[in-house]
């Protein structure tokens, strides 16, 4: 029997496009088409979603059978309703969907309720080169990717990083500026996986390097709701498995 292929779901706030031309002319669709398409060419079923639209895109019925959750948000993490980031973070926790934000999403109200932490960090826009090395060459979301992925300009995000230690360290970043950064991580969280990517600042051209893409495509893939998961049952169980007696 054929895979089902994982259903992907990109929100994104979209407000840097619409409102900053050099941000536009990077990513003339918004940053959420820029992440789907390289996803839909490899096979994935993708949809798109951003904070404007109807439920903030994030009603029960558009995350029916999403198997991961990619996000991208920086400057209206105050706009997104509490319950609907409760709503995300149930879905990780309970039903096991994937959730992979995606830069300045550590502030997310998703990310931050589900590490349970500040997420506070240092940061630096200035251009400067980024080396993305891989110290996990063995994970997944390392697939296809070599010693490092170079990158001739990001912003820097610098240690410490105020989450709870990750389950797995796949890509520590180093700047041209001398600072190092825990720039790929996983976590577990209920029945659910949730990767933090750190690259994609929108001033510059990030998610169109094809070694991001790979990543990218390898995270969702690896946080993906297996196939045929079912939330255990929980709660009061009146009939023994084994006699008392």
């Amino acid at each position: 029997m054929p895979q089902r292929r994982p259903r992907i779901l990109i929100w994104n706030e979209f407000r840097h496009e619409r409102m900053n031309p050099a941000v536009a002319a990077l990513y003339p669709q918004g940053i959420h088409e820029a992440l789907a398409g390289p996803l839909r060419a490899a096979g994935l079923g993708v949809a798109t979603a951003t904070l404007d639209d109807p439920g903030h895109g994030l009603a029960e019925d558009r995350l029916d059978g999403i198997d991961t959750l990619v996000w991208w948000g920086h400057k209206a993490h105050a706009e997104v309703p509490d319950a609907v980031a409760d709503r995300v973070r149930k879905r990780v926790t309970e039903h096991g969907m994937g959730f992979v934000p995606l830069h300045s999403s550590h502030f997310s109200k998703p990310f931050l309720a589900l590490m349970g932490t500040g997420c506070f960090l240092k940061y630096r826009i200035a251009g400067e080169k980024e080396r993305l090395w891989v110290v996990d060459p063995g994970h997944p979301v390392a697939a296809g990717i070599a010693d490092c992925i170079e990158l001739d300009h990001e912003e820097m995000y610098g240690e410490p990083f105020d989450v709870p230690p990750p389950d797995d360290l796949v890509f520590l970043s180093w700047f041209q500026g001398g600072e190092v950064f825990r720039s790929g991580c996983g976590w577990r969280r209920g029945l659910g996986r949730v990767f933090y990517f750190r690259p994609g600042h929108e001033t510059y051209p990030t998610y169109h390097h094809p070694q991001i893409q790979r990543v990218i495509l390898n995270a969702v893939r690896w946080a993906a709701r297996p196939e045929g998961m079912e939330a255990p049952v929980r709660g009061r169980r009146e009939t023994p498995l084994e006699p008392l007696d």
